[in-house]
């Protein structure tokens, strides 16, 4: 990957970021307002050590810091004034209500008498409101944007049936009498219209039953092993179908790769894999795959000159290679459907719907060995994005991220939203207020296991930089 693309990338993150973060603190900013808890700062990025930026009005003016390390001493005296900053580190933001156990950890403020401006003086339902304030901003807004995408591009739709060389099917799903060539035509009763919702149908839906139209014209209802979903994550058959493309040529070879040490170069054209030509690409997965584990035979046309190469494939049924300029067989089946803003809104809801069942649905995977090593932290997130600036991509991408900040944030996990929510259903149900030393131990623990699962996301991301090497 080039300097220019990880820029844009990095980029597109760091806009979806801002957008996302500062909503989710609106979310709290505003409830807090509204039942007059005093807010001490609003932070886009956390800030340890200092602050890129700070501004607050401090009796009446306005006072902005460049590149400070605490608020001057001047601004902490206008107690009643929200101090706005922007943060250096990338990791969320955060705001600081009076009154409150935090990620500041700021408890010097608890030892005084309560007062009437503070959280802790607010109403339990009241601060219950604030809590899940963010929460509740981030999933509405990933639902607004699947309808504004959907109003503003369309959406594609593929018949299946329309293919004139049928799907592309992984080769382990030969066993299950699916192989490239074949049409499905339905899924569980219904036509299929889109490839994305056949294999989330299948992965995260617990769709089974398929109506298949094979190449000699012949129709069969298949039904799959209800433990398909994880078989295909554990042997890496995703996607399971897509479109059928042209097997191009070389692009990128990865360094001490199989391909590269079987003499692989860029721009070469695979044309046949053991003794079986390659015209698709799923042909040219279907070899390799077939031969994981093993050494295997490649027919390699390179310039005008024909060589035979033999690379080792590894178990996943790759050798370290990616294709460039694959063009796809069947492109002119695929269409672009545009909807007025009643049905916009109901496809848009759909979708966004699907998008969070979906992402639950997918920690069956993340509890395995596999799925654990699948974990990425901030270049994985980043990797979501095109290596081009594509604005329905971004908001697609956008949108994503918006439910899984949601999601993840209304986990029972001491440190995020879920966590403070736990503590105020306790004190709802029973009557009484959770102790402040357990509310500040709680605080702590969490915030150790977030930084635990961030280095550790993280370190995935730089074991797969360092294995591409």
């Amino acid at each position: 990957m080039d300097f220019f693309t990880i820029l844009i990338k990095a980029a597109q993150l760091f806009l979806s970021l801002a957008i996302l973060v500062t909503l989710h603190e609106f979310g709290h900013f505003i409830p807090a307002r509204l039942f007059k808890t005093r807010i001490e700062k609003f932070y886009l990025f956390f800030n340890p050590f200092f602050s890129v930026f700070r501004r607050k009005k401090v009796n009446g003016v306005t006072k902005t810091a460049w590149f400070t390390k605490d608020s001057p001493k001047e601004w902490k005296e206008d107690a009643d004034s929200t101090e706005w900053g922007f943060g250096w580190l990338p990791l969320g933001g955060y705001v600081k209500i009076a009154g409150m156990i935090d990620e500041s950890m700021d408890t010097e403020q608890l030892k005084q008498p309560a007062q009437a401006w503070e959280f802790r003086s607010k109403k339990a339902w009241q601060r219950l409101i604030i809590m899940i304030g963010g929460v509740v901003v981030n999933l509405v807004l990933g639902f607004v944007i699947y309808i504004g995408v959907v109003f503003t591009w369309g959406q594609m739709e593929l018949k299946p049936v329309n293919l004139a060389h049928g799907l592309s099917v992984h080769p382990y799903l030969e066993k299950h009498h699916l192989s490239s060539g074949d049409k499905v035509l339905t899924l569980e009763g219904k036509e299929v219209l889109n490839l994305d919702e056949l294999n989330k149908g299948i992965m995260f839906r617990d769709a089974r039953n398929l109506t298949v139209l094979h190449p000699d014209g012949t129709k069969e209802s298949i039904r799959l092993p209800k433990d398909i979903d994880k078989t295909l994550f554990q042997v890496g058959a995703l996607p399971a179908f897509g479109l059928r493309s042209s097997a191009h040529s070389v692009g990128e070879v990865v360094k001490n790769s199989p391909a590269k040490k079987a003499g692989l170069k860029k721009n070469d054209v695979i044309l046949a894999v053991g003794n079986e030509p390659v015209h698709y690409f799923d042909e040219l997965s279907k070899g390799l795959y077939e031969s994981k584990g093993k050494r295997t035979d490649l027919t390699v046309l390179r310039g005008k000159d024909t060589l035979e190469l033999t690379a080792k494939v590894k178990q996943d049924g790759t050798i370290g290679f990616q294709t460039s300029g694959k063009i796809l067989i069947d492109s002119s089946a695929i269409q672009t459907r545009h909807y007025g803003l009643g049905k916009s809104i109901s496809i848009g809801m759909t979708y966004g719907k699907n998008t969070l069942s979906d992402y639950i649905a997918q920690f069956k995977f993340v509890f395995t060995k596999k799925g654990a090593t699948s974990i990425g932290g901030f270049a994985a997130i980043g990797n979501m994005f095109p290596p081009v600036w594509d604005w329905e991509s971004f908001w697609l991408s956008t949108a994503l991220l918006s439910i899984i900040l949601a999601f993840m944030n209304i986990l029972p996990i001491p440190a995020l939203d879920g966590g403070h929510v736990v503590f105020l259903l306790y004190e709802m149900i029973t009557g009484k207020e959770a102790p402040q030393k357990v509310l500040e131990y709680a605080q702590m623990v969490g915030i150790v296991l977030l930084l635990t699962l961030m280095v550790y996301a993280n370190g995935n991301d730089l074991i797969r930089w360092i294995s591409s090497f």
